[in-house]
C-alpha cells in the first residue's frame, strides 16, 4: 500500500503544491518547491502554524528582505528611478537577500558596505542603502497581510555613510558664465541661459513644448506650464520667465512646430552631451588668461546642474523670499504652484526680473552668445 497523501497536497508538474481551504483565512494556494512528499508535508505543517500563530498569537509569518525587495519592485514599475533601485537591490542579495526582514541592519548590511567599498563611492553604496532603508520602512509602516500585522514590527536605523567626495554645487559668477557659454554650441548656449534664468531641470528644458505655452494677456507676457510627468517632484511645473527667458523663447519661435529647443530638426535628449562638456574644458584652459586667475576645479566639472544652482543663489543674493524661490525653482511646497492671480504672477516676474542685471555698473546680466550655427 502506497502512504496515504496529506490533506490539501497536490502534485503538479513533478512538484507539490498546497491547496487547502483554511477557516478564517480562506484558501492557501502556493508551491511547496519540492518533489519530495515528506518535505511538503513539513512545509504545510509550518505554514499552517505561521497562520495560527499569527491569527492567534499575532505572530509575523517569516519573509525573507527578497521577499520584500520583490513586493517594491512591483509596486513601483511606474518610478523613473526603478531600475536603478533594481541594480541596487541586486547588489544586495548575495548580502541579505535570504535574511528574514528583523535580521536587515547596519550589521548584517557591514559585510555588503565592506564588499562594495573595494569598488565604487560612498556615493553608490548610499544609494544602495537608501533603497534598503525604504524597502525596510514600507514593509514596517505600510504593508499590511491578510491578518493585519506588519511585515516588520520596528524599522531599524539605516545610517548613510559620510560621502566626502561628494561633488558640491559650483554656482557660476557672471564672468564664469560668460566665458562658459561662449564656448558653448549655439544650440546649448541658448538652452543653458535659458536654464540659468528660469531654474529649470535639464529634463523640462530638453522637452519643452509649444503647447505647454499659456499666454497672460493682462500681463501682456507668457509661462510655461510643463505637466507633471516630466517634472521630477511630479507636479506640474510652473516656468515663470523674465526677459531673458522670453528672449531665448521668442528667437527659437517658428524654428519647430512642437518643441522650443532642437538641434537640426530634431529634439535634444540632454544638454550635457559631449558639446558642453568639450566647451567646459576649452573654457577652464583659457580660464586663467580670461579671469587673471586659476581656474577652480569646481568649474572645470561644473554641471548643467550647477545653472539651477546659479539661478536660485542669484534669487537669493537678491533677495527674493523663500516662498517665491520655491516657485520659481520648482520645488515641491504645499502651495499649488501652477495657480496664481494675476498679481501673485506679477510678483513672480518681478523677482526672476531682478537676476536679469548684474549688480554692478560695468557689466549687464544678459551673456552674449557667440554666433554659431543652430537648431
Amino acid at each position: 500500500m502506497g502512504c496515504k497523501k496529506t490533506p490539501g497536497l497536490v502534485k503538479r508538474g513533478g512538484v507539490w503544491h498546497i491547496d487547502k481551504a483554511i477557516k478564517g483565512y480562506g484558501r492557501l494556494c502556493e508551491s511547496c518547491g519540492t518533489s519530495r512528499l515528506q518535505e511538503a508535508e513539513r512545509y504545510l505543517t509550518a505554514r499552517l502554524q505561521e497562520i495560527r500563530n499569527a491569527a492567534i498569537y499575532g505572530v509575523r509569518p517569516t519573509r525573507t528582505f527578497a521577499a520584500a525587495a520583490a513586493k517594491y519592485l512591483d509596486e513601483n514599475l511606474h518610478k523613473r528611478s526603478i531600475v536603478r533601485d533594481k541594480l541596487d537591490l541586486d547588489t544586495l542579495m548575495p548580502f541579505v537577500g535570504n535574511l528574514e526582514l528583523r535580521q536587515v541592519h547596519m550589521g548584517t548590511l557591514q559585510p555588503f558596505i565592506q564588499h562594495r567599498q573595494r569598488s565604487v563611492s560612498d556615493g553608490t553604496i548610499n544609494r544602495s542603502l537608501a533603497v534598503a532603508r525604504r524597502v525596510l520602512n514600507l514593509a514596517a509602516r505600510s504593508w499590511r497581510d491578510e491578518h493585519g500585522l506588519s511585515w516588520l514590527e520596528t524599522a531599524p536605523l539605516i545610517q548613510m555613510r559620510p560621502d566626502n567626495n561628494a561633488r558640491q554645487p559650483y554656482p557660476l559668477s557672471w564672468a564664469e558664465q560668460r566665458l562658459l557659454f561662449s564656448e558653448l554650441p549655439g544650440h546649448l548656449a541658448r538652452m543653458a541661459l535659458f536654464k540659468v534664468n528660469t531654474g529649470t531641470r535639464d529634463r523640462e528644458v530638453c522637452s519643452l513644448r509649444w503647447d505647454w505655452e499659456v499666454a497672460i494677456p493682462e500681463l501682456d507676457t507668457s509661462v510655461f506650464v510643463i505637466p507633471g510627468k516630466h517634472v521630477k517632484n511630479k507636479g506640474d511645473r510652473l516656468v515663470v520667465l523674465n526677459s531673458v527667458a522670453r528672449s531665448v523663447v521668442d528667437e527659437a519661435r517658428g524654428r519647430h512646430p512642437e518643441y522650443v529647443f532642437t538641434y537640426q530638426g530634431r529634439p535634444i535628449d540632454r544638454i550635457g552631451n559631449t558639446g558642453w562638456k568639450c566647451a567646459r574644458e576649452a573654457a577652464a584652459a583659457c580660464y586663467k588668461d580670461e579671469l587673471g586667475m586659476a581656474c577652480p576645479d569646481g568649474f572645470r566639472r561644473v554641471r548643467v546642474h550647477d545653472l539651477k544652482h546659479t539661478f536660485g543663489r542669484r534669487l537669493r543674493a537678491v533677495g527674493v523670499s523663500f516662498e517665491d524661490r520655491q516657485d520659481l525653482l520648482g520645488h515641491k511646497s504645499s502651495r499649488v504652484t501652477t495657480h496664481y492671480s494675476g498679481a501673485e504672477l506679477q510678483n513672480l516676474i518681478a523677482a526672476a526680473e531682478r537676476v536679469c542685471v548684474k549688480n554692478s555698473r560695468k557689466t549687464p546680466a544678459v551673456t552674449l552668445i557667440r554666433t554659431a550655427s543652430s537648431a
